[in-house]
């Protein structure tokens, strides 16, 4: 029956293998053997997907090795969950309005340690398991650092073998896929559920059901207490999928749980047949409108409401879902809960958390006030992730009321409890009580949610140790003076496992005989590179490697651009959101720059450089898409121009996601993490690139603090202005025109964006941006400019010493061990969430 799905081009070796003597039918779902996965994948292209040889393609082979692939994770899946609910052992649950898993089953691969049985087992199927890799669909449940931070934690809970539950939102559609067209971004769908996902599981039995608008109503129960109930205007349900999270090398596999959002009652029966067809369906349409975009453009109206609802919905069905867990499995009192839970807020998005789970304990558990809020406290912790003003989540008083009616209620007691608290401890400062209450007074009135989370958390943390320290001086300052033992740093981290074994298996097998296999999951390990930067032939196989992750980051930027880039180049990249504080803009006028000096001088000495941008600008935000556009336009200027395109070409790849992040981040010389002092709360791509041995230049931003420490001052590129010094240049009122005046070279580059050099002679295309810069630049981009040409000039006489370079790169790696997700996953867990390890048997 074998040749029901053979593929007619199979060789005959692969014939051969394919009617070999099957496993054993417990073999065919567990087997890691090669021989066990072959079996397995054509048992589900038979039986599962009913594809005939005929018509197989590379992307039914992928389907029917990701199941096969779950298949195996499935039996570690369910041991975890039972031990977990039979020890009643204490879980964090990791509430995240955005998880960037990035492909699966790579990576499953990797954690479950049979990449070579799959590759085996497809060859002798006719397949190559690099294709099959890339038919896989990026889940669209994330935009950027926030949810891959989110992922990698998931990854790291599940190898440290800590209980954990991942919660957030099952999105229809991504936030979108990006073209670049005529250099401007476009917005495509991302439908990313169109061929389904193998990974997850639904559970259409297991939802919770969530309200909003309507009113409340009041009455005395009978205890003569003064209880109040919620009449919702309309509800939905949210239902559960459950995705697998394997641990490197364990058996513990932790749960990712995702909400998606369905009609309590899916057709209007009465209505259909009265032959009002739109209406009858008019619920449905409604209520899955909550999870169908991931954050969709909150600039209108409309926009900033479905946002709202989707927070609410995703933290009342994940709260819901806990107190079941607590309750019906665990067989607890909901006193327990601060004991067996811990309930990490992942930034604002989830903060109403707080209001949620006073709701839930006070009107649906009838306890009192006191003991409801003791037990929220306790039970929650809260990560800022952003000093930035407009991402400090506020809601228009008026639509909170309309939309959460009883939750406002419960909102106005918690500050009125609170602001008591705040004027005991402060007599008399009155505008201190102000300044932190829950509610802003200021214009329209509205709720601080990051206040709000604050207040209702036991724990509140940064992301990295300069973040931390602004979180207490300047966001949240009056917070932590009053309660400076609530307010901890965890620095961010990245996984290894993807972002240099995944991504980089060159780098992976180089360290897995340099240091052992071991370094994976003990990456302080890397240091033992360090006494062996200065070896020739370590230096030699580093530099191969390199090259090598550079010219296949060369091919894909040819397939999806055109652009021609040469691996024995400097590989400038420059990959995140485009934003106007992380200044790619700023390293833009150092690439016209250095434009200006070759047209003016084509003898000057200048190490031949590719510079590559990736990332995407929010639909509403229009300054950074005409960044997005200056780059692309000063590409075409360049690539074309053969003065210059023989030492320096651009190229910006569009849709920067996971996926063709693992191939970037192996590929970088220098990483720009150019962000302005004081807005960047962490930074992640900064990390991921110095574990693959890119140099950094940056300012004393973020984690780049912490990375320059680590490396060693003369192994990373500094500029810019301090924090302390941006503060100072701001207040003494900062003209942009002052520094543009005392720099000829500055004011030329200015002159020749605006003038309508990299636009056909149309000067008003750039003219906005320019406008920004010279009347107002909000974040420093003129006043940096002079130090980061500095920086860059240093960067061009470091390239041409191969063997200093090289040993800086190699001293980047072995540094990076800190930045490992595995390490500030442990700190929340020992630190906050009073998480220890549980052993799952196999």
């Amino acid at each position: 029956m074998s040749d029901v799905i053979q593929n007619s081009a199979q060789s005959p070796a692969a014939t051969s293998a394919v009617d070999a003597t099957p496993a054993s039918v417990e073999d065919v779902r567990t087997g890691m053997s090669s021989e066990a996965l072959r079996q397995a994948i054509e048992d589900h292209l038979r039986y599962t997907l009913g594809r005939p040889a005929a018509l197989l393609e590379p992307k039914h082979y992928y389907r029917a090795l990701a199941l096969a692939v779950r298949d195996r994770m499935q039996q570690r899946w369910m041991q975890t969950t039972q031990t977990y609910l039979d020890l009643s052992r204490k879980v964090a649950c990791y509430l995240s309005a955005e998880f960037l898993l990035g492909p699966h089953l790579g990576n499953n691969l990797l954690n479950l340690q049979i990449e070579e049985q799959a590759r085996t087992a497809l060859g002798a199927l006719g397949q190559d398991l690099d294709e099959v890799l890339s038919c896989e669909e990026e889940p669209g449940l994330g935009n950027g650092g926030l949810g891959r931070l989110a992922a990698c934690y998931l990854d790291s809970l599940a190898t440290l073998q800590r209980p954990a539950i991942g919660y957030g939102i099952r999105y229809e559609f991504g936030i979108f896929d990006q073209e670049i067209r005529d250099g401007w971004q476009l917005e495509k769908t991302d439908n990313w559920l169109a061929d389904g996902n193998p990974w997850e599981i639904a559970k259409p039995e297991l939802n919770y059901r969530v309200g909003w608008g309507g009113h409340t109503e009041s009455y005395v129960d009978e205890r003569g207490w003064y209880r109040v109930r919620w009449i919702p205007q309309r509800s939905a349900k949210g239902v559960y999928y459950g995705t697998p999270i394997q641990g490197y090398g364990v058996n513990t596999c932790n749960t990712l749980t995702l909400w998606s959002a369905r009609a309590i009652q899916s057709l209007a029966l009465e209505a259909f047949n009265a032959g009002e067809y739109y209406r009858a369906v008019d619920d449905q349409v409604v209520s899955e409108t909550l999870t169908k975009v991931l954050y969709p453009n909150d600039e209108p109206e409309i926009g900033k409401q479905l946002r709202l609802a989707q927070q609410y919905f995703f933290v009342s069905c994940s709260l819901q879902d806990i107190l079941r867990l607590l309750e019906d499995f665990a067989r607890l009192p909901v006193r327990e809960l601060p004991n067996r839970v811990a309930i990490q807020l992942n930034d604002t998005h989830p903060s109403i958390a707080v209001a949620e789970l006073m709701r839930l304990l006070v009107d649906e558990r009838d306890l009192g006030w006191d003991e409801a809020w003791r037990i929220t406290v306790a039970t929650l912790g809260y990560t800022n992730h952003t000093l930035l003003p407009e991402a400090l989540e506020t809601w228009p008083l008026s639509m909170f009321a309309r939309f959460l009616p009883r939750h406002l209620e419960i909102i106005y007691e918690i500050n009125r409890r609170f602001l008591d608290e705040v004027r005991a401890r402060f007599p008399g400062d009155e505008q201190r009580a102000q300044r932190m209450s829950l509610i802003s007074e200021d214009g329209d009135r509205s709720i601080r949610m990051a206040h709000l989370a604050t207040v209702g958390s036991h724990a509140i943390n940064g992301v990295a140790a300069l973040h931390s320290e602004l979180l207490k001086t300047t966001v949240l300052k009056d917070f932590y003076e009053m309660w400076p033992e609530r307010f901890s740093n965890k620095t961010n981290g990245v996984t290894p496992r993807r972002f240099v074994a995944l991504a980089n298996p060159g780098l992976r097998g180089l360290l897995d005989e340099a240091l052992d296999p071991g370094w994976l999951t003990d990456l302080a390990r890397l240091s033992e590179l360090a006494p062996l930067a200065d070896d020739p032939g370590l230096q030699q196989r580093w530099r191969a490697i390199k090259r090598q992750n550079k010219a296949r980051l060369s091919d894909y930027v040819r397939g999806h651009t055109g652009i021609a880039l040469d691996p024995d180049w400097l590989f400038d990249i420059q990959a995140k959101r485009i934003h106007e504080y992380k200044r790619q803009h700023l390293n833009v006028l150092h690439i016209v720059t250095a434009y200006l000096r070759l047209k003016r001088q084509p003898d000057l000495e200048i190490a031949p450089r590719a510079y590559i941008f990736g990332g995407k600008a929010a639909p509403g935000y229009q300054m950074a898409k005409l960044i997005i556009k200056l780059i692309n336009a000063v590409a075409e200027t360049i690539n074309a121009d053969p003065d210059v395109n023989d030492r320096m070409r651009v190229a910006f790849i569009p849709n920067f996601n996971v996926q063709n992040a693992q191939l970037i981040y192996p590929a970088a010389d220098l990483s720009e993490q150019i962000s302005t002092a004081g807005k960047e709360a962490s930074g992640t791509g900064n990390m991921k690139f110095m574990m693959n041995g890119a140099l950094t230049i940056g300012t004393l931003d973020g984690a780049n603090v912490e990375m320059r420490e680590q490396v060693g001052a003369e192994n990373f590129f500094l500029f810019g202005l301090t924090v302390e010094e941006v503060h100072r240049v701001l207040n003494q009122g900062y003209r942009p025109s002052s520094f543009i005046a005392k720099n000829d070279e500055l004011a030329a580059v200015l002159e020749l964006i605006g003038g309508g050099r990299f636009a056909p002679g149309d000067t008003g295309l750039f003219a906005p941006l320019i406008a920004n810069l010279t009347d107002r630049d909000p974040f420093l981009v003129i006043a940096d400019y002079a130090d980061y040409l500095h920086a860059q000039q240093q960067v061009n006489t470091s390239w041409q010493s191969t063997e200093a370079w090289t040993r800086k790169s190699i001293l980047n790696t072995a540094h990076s061990g800190k930045f490992s997700s595995d390490r500030a996953i442990a700190e929340y867990c020992d630190d906050i969430w009073n998480i220890a390890p549980v052993t799952i048997s196999a």
